[in-house]
């Protein structure tokens, strides 16, 4: 039912994140369709080969692919998979924490639009990607400003009466990835921000 509602989203149906507590809030994932200001700030940096993370239709794998880099998109919702492929990306239908092609060989693995949430669990998801990084590869996060509360949710997406299982998903403030990073097996971590948005690079 997940990537049932997650693939209405794309679709540009009416979809809400709903948490715990009652809150509801609009899933806008059409946005991630087309490029977003800030991007640029994640692409300029990547060096190929690049793991796209949680790469939803595809708009940053795309790009790479087209700007002829290596790239490979994984997501566990098959119509975000088909849209990348729709429009030239390379992707799979995997779980980060699942069988990967390329294990210990990218040089670049994203965590784009909060992506570093997956799991709910980020030093265990960061301890993942560390296996999947070359020697010397990067990881490439968009966290959280500043300030902000670094926090797991227990949230599902609903429709109407529809509605999804529950699952944890992690806010990761700015101000604490640096400690969050070497706790992962990164020792240096670089935040910065650009169009509103923050990003992070470990090493």
């Amino acid at each position: 039912m997940i990537g049932e509602l997650y693939a209405a989203s794309l679709a540009g149906q009416s979809v809400e994140i709903e948490h715990a507590d009652g809150t509801r809030l609009p899933l806008d994932s059409a946005r991630w369709l087309v490029p977003i200001e800030g991007d640029e700030a994640m692409l300029s940096r990547c060096l190929s080969p690049v793991l796209d993370v949680g790469s939803g239709p595809g708009r940053l794998t795309v790009e790479l692919t087209r700007r002829g880099m290596p790239a490979l998109g994984i997501d566990i919702t098959p119509h975000a998979v088909r849209l990348t492929r729709d429009a030239g990306g390379l992707a799979l239908c995997r779980d980060v924490f699942g069988h990967l092609p390329g294990s210990g060989r990218w040089r670049t693995v994203l965590l784009a639009d909060g992506n570093i949430g997956i799991g709910g669990d980020p030093e265990a998801l960061l301890r993942r990607v560390r296996e999947l990084v070359r020697p010397g590869g990067s990881v490439i996060a968009e966290v959280a400003p500043p300030r902000t509360a670094t926090r797991i949710d227990r949230v599902r997406l609903r429709r109407g009466q529809a509605s999804g299982g529950w699952f944890t998903w992690a806010t990761v403030s700015a101000s604490d990835l640096p400690d969050l990073a070497r706790r992962s097996g990164f020792p240096r971590a670089a935040c910065w921000t650009e169009a509103g948005r923050w990003f992070a690079d470990l090493r």
